[in-house]
């Protein structure tokens, strides 16, 4: 088990430095004022129009760097500091969040994958790490034969279902990113110094999303490795 706690101390330790960094870039772009003065709601609300997009809402939703778009009562939910600053870093992410309700007008190919396996990965990726270490457990008393085997091979697969779902969920992160900032600088909402301070933020976000996947990928390899590798 000790490379699985190394493993896990790498991982996290990967996820703090880049959590760390994108705090404190959000940090030091909302400190960037726009010049246009619009609050990220108002940013929000006029890339849904531009979009033709009027069937979608814009709320504030508590916490912070809780932004999220709602495909099911079609809401861009934007933290309090988002919802009212006026700020590089606000209207990055109001775009972003605005990015995938286009996504979703426009039947993104990878945003409709990713919903359809919304409600599977919930339910499995709860389960799935602890059917491997039963499984293993079984195995160790039963043999490699044994019925824990197969238990411990039915938590690789739903392993690998949620590995997979962080895979599509990048470029559905990434294209967001990409139409925000696409319509920042074509709709002339931003300066030059206030779209480097956007485009800087999103790309720490998307970072974010990137060492999931692969921390994902990561404790699947180690556990295949784990129930696999054991076999004669």
């Amino acid at each position: 088990m000790m490379g699985f706690y190394i493993l896990i101390g790498v991982i996290s330790l990967i996820s703090w430095l880049v959590g760390n960094t994108l705090k404190s870039k959000f940090k030091k772009y909302s400190k960037v004022a726009l010049r246009n003065g619009m609050s990220g709601a108002e940013i929000a609300e006029k890339m849904l129009a531009d979009n033709g997009i009027y069937d979608v809402k814009v709320i504030s939703t508590p916490g912070r760097l809780t932004d999220h778009y709602n495909p099911k009562d079609k809401t861009v939910n934007l933290s309090e500091a988002v919802y009212n600053q006026r700020n590089a870093a606000a209207a990055a992410v109001a775009a972003h969040e605005v990015g995938h309700a286009v996504q979703h007008a426009t039947a993104y190919d990878w945003l409709t994958m990713r919903s359809k396996l919304v409600p599977v990965v919930s339910v499995s990726s709860r389960f799935s790490q602890w059917l491997v270490i039963g499984g293993l457990i079984l195995g160790a008393a039963s043999g490699a034969s044994g019925i824990g085997f197969y238990v411990a091979v039915a938590g690789l697969a739903m392993m690998a279902l949620a590995t997979i779902f962080s895979f599509i969920t990048l470029p559905v992160e990434y294209d967001a990113s990409n139409r925000a900032l696409a319509w920042l600088k074509n709709k002339n909402m931003v300066t030059p110094d206030e779209y480097a301070g956007s485009k800087d933020a999103l790309k720490w976000a998307a970072r974010t999303y990137l060492v999931a996947a692969l921390s994902s990928l990561a404790m699947l390899l180690y556990w295949a490795l784990q129930v696999l590798g054991g076999r004669d």
